[in-house]
């Protein structure tokens, strides 16, 4: 540095002291002006060239130190910011967003961002950026060995390129070299966050400008990068540290949550034990189970009728929406409680009452405050075992209740008259009156429903009365001596119990005395064969209207279609082929006494269409089907015929006679 021209410096000259000052002032700032203020304030004091040098050599000395005691400052101040931010903020992406931030601020440069290291699969992906405006780069991920990233990661030591495009010592990828075009940067610096021996990322500071970083900018956010390591790292320890403690408290209350389930479905079969040895049934299954899940239980039988309930619900109703149905038949299968998802109306889930591969009945839980899980559910299906229990108790008892009624109704029925003299003493043991016992009912059923039909006729014939199984049918002795009132009443009575559309019931005529009962059950039975051969299986009829035709085909009731067959077939045929009604001709030509006329009459025709009707009859069956015998067998099969394609109206409570037509 030349001093000017005009100025004759003066050997060992003094320096003022507002000179000294002046200089002061220059070293506090930290940083030398663009102009060298130093040499010009010292040239002033007509110093020589030599004493100018070492002066202002010693100021800008004292710039540098003050310069890196300000970077230091910052740096501590950054530290400590760091530090604070960690003990108080819980979320990691935020406190990595605002050291970036804070590294930004320090380094001064347009783009300041942090990738961090990802362990499995070794890639370096941005995590936090600050300044930078370009959706790509923010997403940013560095392949292993590759660009200026894994450089730094692999060398450990800050790395810079003045000029991103002329770096050529690291392997390019065109996603990278995008993203950063896209970005406009030019000079990037990168610096490894360590912590140990582990390199979490890299710190970068960029330019979108050509710039050669200093030594001091590379010492600078090298320092801050060493902090932003410890804080990082602290920051991850910490999150595992608060990530095992919530995985512990978790743990803790599912175990709390367990221990409280166990208790309280031991309670629960505690109290359902107490249950069966009282003698307990459903509702007390259905009242301890409730009370233990804080959910409504309602219990079904076998027909999906609800006979026991945790709240008020009727006993009468019956449960049996697809969706149940469906669950029951799936927790059938496994023996396992099913949940219903999604719940149809009220219910969460269901579980079947089995007894062996019976099916008893089921168990419907509603919503509620307690959480089904696995041991809500085996409690569930303990109840359902216990249900089971006392079902098969209660059966036990009406068992043998029904075997002593039982032979008490066989030998009612019976023909065989050496057990009718000790009927009397045995009915009144059985607190029953001899002359309550008029009429006789029988209830077709199929075999899987016989149970449930069993149980209603129990209802229907109580108190007065007897039900059991005569003979594989379910039958009945009732008080009512209205035949066509006690086939109705029982009818409706099974209709409900099994949960079927219809049953077939016959009453027989009321009996007088207790010997005739037996004759009044085998021509009730007589009549269902015949009626069943017939294809009625929906009926409640008296069985004197049938009397004509039980009497004919009661020895073989199977031989009643073959009767009709041998007898009417051609007509039917015919009907059948061509879509015509030759049979209801026929069967009011039958009833009007084989008058032409009063058959036309009825059926508002003319005369003469019914004698030619009759005369394609007679090309079918023959010119003898109007001799006396042949017409008594026509107008049987015909009324056998009407009555078997008769669809019994339920409204009418089934009363129609087959003579009615």
């Amino acid at each position: 540095m030349s001093a000017p021209r005009d100025i004759e410096p003066t050997q060992g000259a003094d320096v003022s002291v507002a000179a000294v000052l002046a200089l002061l002032d220059l070293a506090a700032k930290g940083r030398p002006d663009e102009r060298d203020a130093v040499t010009d304030l010292l040239l002033t004091e007509r110093l020589d060239t030599a004493t100018v040098n070492q002066v202002g050599r010693r100021v800008r000395e004292l710039q540098g130190a003050v310069a890196r005691l300000r970077r230091r400052g910052q740096e501590l101040s950054a530290l400590f910011s760091s530090a604070r931010e960690l003990a108080e903020l819980h979320d990691v992406d935020l406190l990595i967003t605002r050291l970036v931030r804070r590294a930004h601020d320090l380094a001064g440069t347009d783009v300041t961002y942090l990738s961090e290291f990802d362990e499995t699969t070794h890639e370096l992906k941005v995590r936090s950026t600050a300044g930078a405006v370009a959706p790509s780069f923010q997403k940013l991920s560095v392949p292993p060995h590759t660009g200026l990233a894994s450089k730094v990661v692999e060398s450990r030591a800050p790395q810079w390129t003045s000029r991103y495009e002329q770096l050529h010592d690291v392997p390019h990828v065109e996603s990278i070299d995008s993203a950063v075009r896209a970005e406009g940067l030019v000079s990037i610096l990168g610096v490894p966050l360590i912590a140990g021996d582990q390199v979490l990322g890299v710190l970068f500071a960029a330019n979108r400008d050509e710039h050669a970083f200093s030594p001091e900018e590379v010492s600078l956010l090298s320092a801050f990068a060493d902090n932003v390591a410890v804080v990082l790292q602290s920051a991850r320890l910490l999150t595992r540290t608060r990530e095992a403690a919530a995985e512990t408290q978790y743990a803790y209350d599912a175990l709390a949550a367990h221990v409280e389930a166990m208790e309280r479905a031991s309670r629960v079969h505690e109290e359902l034990t107490t249950a069966v040895l009282r003698g307990g049934g459903a509702a007390d299954v259905a009242r301890t189970l409730g009370a233990a899940l804080e959910r409504p239980v309602v219990i079904l039988d076998e027909t999906y009728a609800v006979i026991a309930s945790s709240d008020d619900r009727s006993t009468a109703s019956v449960i049996d929406p697809p969706a149940i149905r469906s669950a029951i038949t799936d927790s059938l299968a496994s023996g396992h409680c099913t949940l219903l998802n999604p719940p149809p109306g009220d219910f969460h889930a269901a579980v079947a009452v089995l007894a062996g591969e019976m099916m008893l009945g089921g168990l419907l839980i509603g919503a509620g405050g307690v959480e089904l899980g696995a041991v809500e559910q085996r409690t569930i299906e303990r109840a359902a075992q216990i249900t089971a229990l006392l079902t098969l108790k209660q059966d036990a008892v009406l068992y043998a209740e029904d075997r002593v009624r039982g032979e008490l109704l066989g030998d009612l029925v019976s023909p065989d008259f050496r057990h009718h003299s000790s009927l009397p003493a045995r009915l009144q043991a059985r607190r029953l009156r001899p002359d309550d016992l008029r009429t006789v009912v029988i209830a077709v059923v199929a075999p899987e429903q016989r149970r449930a039909a069993l149980r209603a006729a129990h209802t229907a014939a109580a108190p007065s009365g007897l039900a059991g199984e005569v003979d594989g049918v379910v039958t009945l002795v009732v008080p009512e001596s209205d035949p066509q009132r006690a086939a109705t009443a029982v009818r409706d009575r099974v209709c409900a119990g099994t949960g079927v559309g219809e049953v077939l019931t016959v009453a027989a005529p009321p009996a007088e005395t207790l010997e005739e009962l037996s004759v009044r059950f085998s021509a009730a039975r007589d009549c269902c064969r015949v009626l069943a051969a017939l294809g009625l299986e929906a009926a409640a009829v008296a069985a004197d209207a049938y009397l004509p035709y039980t009497t004919l085909f009661a020895h073989d009731p199977t031989s009643v279609r073959q009767f009709i067959e041998h007898t009417i077939g051609p007509v039917l045929r015919w009907d059948a082929e061509r879509g015509t009604d030759l049979l209801a001709t026929l069967h009011r030509f039958v009833d009007c006494n084989a008058s032409p006329a009063r058959a036309a009459r009825l059926m508002g025709v003319h005369t003469n269409t019914v004698l030619q009707r009759l005369d394609r009859v007679t090309q079918l069956l023959g010119s003898a089907w109007r001799e006396p015998e042949s017409y008594f067998r026509v107008s049987v099969a015909v009324r056998l015929q009407a009555l078997s394609e008769t669809v019994l109206d339920p409204s009418s409570h089934n009363r129609q006679r087959p003579q009615d037509g």
